[in-house]
This record gives structure tokens, C-alpha cells and sequence, in this order.
């Protein structure tokens, strides 16, 4: 039994001397502003380490989402179909070009989007789909793609959670033509904020870096050409760049990214074996054919847990926790009338538990301990 009562934080980021050391080296270059040498390099790197045409960098992820619905061609009148239970950045991505987000349903065992919903929701006006590698756990690419093409849409992966995690053996990020990453400061690699959009096809990603700097394309290299170039404002543009400072602490995290996977994914494991017999809860699952990026760690709650009266006892004694995701559907903004039961469930009795790649095994067993214990404390009167 532990006896350490120190608290036990939901999300740390693994940031050190390292990401220090290349944030001072782009203050001493003179250019922390985006799209120089450091953004450069880590869109070279992203390409080489996913194998795809072309990589841009961003300022987050749900800039690359609503660039990946522009590069897409997605106009008002058209309908996307979404993961429902996720962040809602997507469908946000969906509403800010005019199009309509059409909320999918998710499998009850891997909180992913759940393929039969999705082809019971095609209509004449859809054309694609964004799927969501929940929490860091692939989606059915194999399915969805197969949906896709025999009815002419688009799919887009929503890896933002799920930076080192594969499917069918092959890296999140080249799932779908289309991908979109986050490094915000709970992810898998993190520079506390930032993203990428990922694309098969070279032409989507130079039309994504046009658009993420206001049409005109990079000033850091306009501003090494010959004479005085002046750029022309062609069409509506974004300020979605990522800073090379940035960039800097992410060529080092990607360095890293192994490393801190096999540090969550021990953490994963030891819950899993902690916490194997509780009856007031269920595990995640992993499916064979693709592995888990762990960006959270989800329980399912017995419905006889009261999550609320629980969460309060486990952060009154220094362990933090939280609900999980969103169920989109029912969110004010994106009330549709349409029902998702099974995302709508899992939004209910969720409940997130520590997971980082700093979490000690002393603390993993203190997290596991009082959570069997604040479960039985926390049961609904019959």
C-alpha cells in the first residue's frame, strides 16, 4: 500500500533543458516568427516520419481542420458527417465554412466513430467525413475508407490525440488522405500549442500554407529573394502559422516521442492490471490491429456511480481527474435534434484518470487504490 499523499495531476507536459536549449537557439537566429528554418524543419520531418506528399505547420489543430475543409472544397449547402463523441473542433471546422455537421454515433467499446452509423447517415448532400482518433485510439480506417470511396467522399483523419499510435501498422497522421495533428500541451508531442495538417496529395498542402498566411506565402522567404518582391493578396487568407519557437520545441519532441509512448503506454498497463477486477468499471480497449496513443486514460463508470460526488472525492484528496470528451450533439451550439446514444452514454459516465509520461508507479498505485475505494463511497441509494 502507498502512503505518499502528494498530488497527482490529470496532465503534465514533458518539456525540459532540451526544448529550452532550442527555444534559445531560434531567439539567437533572430526569426521566432513562423514559417522559417525551424518550421521548415519540422515540416520535412513530419513528412518523413509519416511518408506523406506534403506537411504544413500551424498554430493548432483545429486550424488544420477548417484548412483541410477549404483545401477540400467544402461549401455551404454540403454536409460533413462527424465523430460524435470527440472535442468539437471538427464540426466548428464544418460550421466555419457554411457546411453542416452531421453527428455520428461511436462504437460503446472504443469510443470511436462507428462505420454503421456512418453509412446510415449518407445522403445526397454529403461528402465526406472527419474521423476521430479518440483519446488517442485509431478509428475503423479500413471501413471508413471503404464507405468513402464507394459513395465519392472525402475522409479526414483527427489525429489530434493520437501522435505515436498506429493502425493496421501504419503511423496516425497517413490514415486518410487528409490528417490533422495537434501539440497542444496534453498531447503526445507538445509545444503548448500547435498543430499540422498532413497531405497525401502535395497540391492540398500548398493550398493549406497559402491559406494559413493571409494568401501570401511566407515573408521569411520573400524577404531572402533578390530586389523587393511584393506579394498580391489573391484571395481571403488566416494567420494560422506556427512559430518557429515553436517549431524548435517540436523537432526535439518528435525526437522524444517514443520515449514518452512507452512511458504512457507503462502507465496503461500498470492501470490495467491494478484495476483488472473492478467490478464498478470498465477498461478501455485496444483492438488488436492498432495500438493506442494514450493521450487519456478513460474508465467507463458502473451506472451506479455518482461521477460527480467521485470526481470531488478524488481531487479532494490531490488526484485529478475529468469527464472524458464531449458528446457534440448535445451541445447548445450544435443542437440538431439528432440523437447519438452510445456517445451521449459514454459523455456520461466517462471519467478520466491520471495519464502522462511523468506519472511514478507510486503514484499509479495511489491513483488506483483510492479509486477503488471513492467507487464504493460514491454509489447511488438503490
Amino acid at each position: 500500500m502507498t502512503t505518499t499523499t502528494e498530488d497527482v495531476p490529470l496532465v503534465h507536459a514533458s518539456l525540459g533543458e532540451r526544448e529550452l536549449a532550442a527555444v534559445a537557439e531560434v531567439f539567437a537566429s533572430g526569426w521566432p516568427a513562423g514559417q522559417g528554418p525551424k518550421g521548415k524543419a519540422l515540416e520535412a520531418r513530419l513528412r518523413q516520419d509519416h511518408g506523406v506528399g506534403d506537411a504544413v505547420a500551424l498554430s493548432n489543430c483545429g486550424a488544420a481542420l477548417h484548412l483541410a475543409m477549404l483545401a477540400l472544397g467544402v461549401e455551404p449547402g454540403d454536409e460533413v458527417i462527424v465523430a460524435d463523441y470527440t472535442f468539437p473542433a471538427p464540426a466548428h471546422a464544418v460550421r466555419y465554412v457554411g457546411a453542416t455537421p452531421v453527428f455520428a454515433d461511436v462504437r460503446g467499446d472504443t469510443g470511436t466513430i462507428d462505420p454503421r452509423a456512418v453509412a446510415d447517415l449518407i445522403s445526397a448532400r454529403t461528402v465526406g467525413v472527419i474521423a476521430v482518433d479518440t483519446v488517442g485510439l485509431p478509428a475503423d480506417y479500413a471501413e471508413l475508407t471503404a464507405l468513402a470511396d464507394r459513395h465519392g467522399l472525402f475522409v479526414v483523419e483527427d489525429a489530434a490525440c493520437a501522435v505515436g499510435a498506429t493502425y493496421g501498422g501504419r503511423p496516425t497522421g497517413a490514415l486518410a488522405p487528409v490528417a490533422c495533428l495537434s501539440f497542444h500541451g496534453r498531447k503526445g508531442a507538445s509545444s503548448g500549442e500547435g498543430g499540422a495538417l498532413l497531405a497525401a496529395d502535395p497540391v492540398i498542402g500548398a493550398a493549406a500554407r497559402l491559406r494559413s498566411s493571409f494568401g501570401i506565402g511566407s515573408i521569411y522567404d520573400q524577404a531572402r529573394a533578390a530586389g523587393l518582391p511584393i506579394p498580391s493578396f489573391t484571395e481571403i487568407g488566416h494567420n494560422y502559422k506556427l512559430s518557429d519557437i515553436a517549431a524548435a520545441i517540436l523537432l526535439v519532441q518528435l525526437d522524444r516521442v517514443g520515449e514518452l509512448l512507452e512511458r504512457r503506454s507503462a502507465a496503461a498497463a500498470a492501470y490495467g492490471l491494478l484495476l483488472a477486477d473492478e467490478e464498478l468499471l470498465t477498461l478501455p480497449h485496444v483492438p488488436a490491429d492498432r495500438t493506442h496513443a494514450w493521450q487519456s486514460y478513460l474508465v467507463t463508470l458502473d451506472p451506479r456511480v455518482d461521477r460527480s460526488g467521485l470526481a470531488a472525492a478524488l481531487r479532494a484528496q490531490g488526484i485529478g481527474c475529468g469527464h472524458g470528451t464531449w458528446a457534440c450533439h448535445v451541445q447548445p451550439v450544435f443542437d440538431t435534434g439528432r440523437h447519438c446514444p452510445v456517445s451521449a452514454d459514454l459523455f456520461r459516465r466517462n471519467l478520466a484518470i491520471p495519464m502522462h509520461a511523468e506519472l511514478r508507479p507510486d503514484q499509479i498505485e495511489r491513483v488506483a487504490e483510492v479509486l477503488r475505494t471513492e467507487l464504493r463511497n460514491n454509489l447511488r441509494p438503490n
